[in-house]
């Protein structure tokens, strides 16, 4: 249990860090909603991006610490971040209210009982609908990559958390510190945006239009409150 206990811990205190960061959950949860069923892979791209930025700004620290500053570094992503979220929440109500997103087409959903309704998209009109979705879902994958690699150079709560690496005895004690921080991250927030495009699917399949554009629309909304937040605090 001693040996495995760096692993866990490092594990839990990651997953704690992603889960109540609001920029990272007001970061994802837009890209998330739109690929849906797929939304776990937009968590997945934020989780490497955000091991990859914590990378970089580690090296940078253990290279060069005497000649550059850690701290206006962090403090600059700090900003950045702060604007990238007021972008996204701009262009998810941009998307919301843009002039020719309602057209409608009629189906019949076949069941015990036949069922003609109408809800959003005209097929005939973009014949490259599922190409256009699937393009969509791809773009949403590398900006979480991006956004998490500028999230893992901000905020100097990093190294604080990778400070018990310096305490162990052992090679293995440490790897496994570093391994399971690792780890939580990846759960974290693969987790969450798992579950907020689970919710987004089970409105789209029960054809909730009003129900998906309000979530939609307060993820844009949180975004911008938290990025504004974000410019103000740094």
């Amino acid at each position: 249990m001693s040996e495995s206990f760096p692993f866990i811990a490092a594990m839990f205190a990651s997953i704690l860090h992603v889960i109540t960061g609001p920029d990272h959950l007001a970061a994802v949860t837009p890209f998330a909603l739109v690929a849906k069923r797929k939304a776990w892979k937009i968590g997945l791209a934020w989780g490497l991006g955000h091991l990859f930025g914590m990378a970089i700004i580690g090296l940078l620290m253990a290279a060069f610490s005497e000649v550059i500053s850690i701290e206006e570094i962090s403090d600059y992503s700090e900003q950045i971040v702060g604007l990238l979220l007021v972008g996204i929440g701009l262009w998810v109500i941009y998307r919301i209210v843009r002039p020719g997103r309602a057209h409608k087409h009629m189906h019949v959903h076949a069941g015990d009982k036949s069922l003609i309704h109408s809800h959003p998209h005209d097929h005939s009109k973009h014949p490259s609908h599922d190409h256009s979705h699937t393009k969509l879902r791809k773009q949403g994958k590398l900006a979480a990559f991006g956004i998490g690699i500028i999230h893992g150079l901000a905020g100097l709560v990093h190294f604080f958390l990778f400070l018990p690496v310096l305490s162990f005895e052992t090679w293995p004690e440490a790897l496994g510190y570093i391994g399971g921080f690792s780890l939580g991250i990846l759960i974290a927030m693969t987790a969450y945006a798992f579950t907020i495009g689970s919710v987004a699917s089970l409105a789209k399949d029960r054809h909730n239009e009003s129900f998906f554009t309000g979530i939609r629309l307060a993820a844009g909304l949180f975004a911008i409150i938290v990025g504004v937040y974000w410019i103000l605090s740094f």
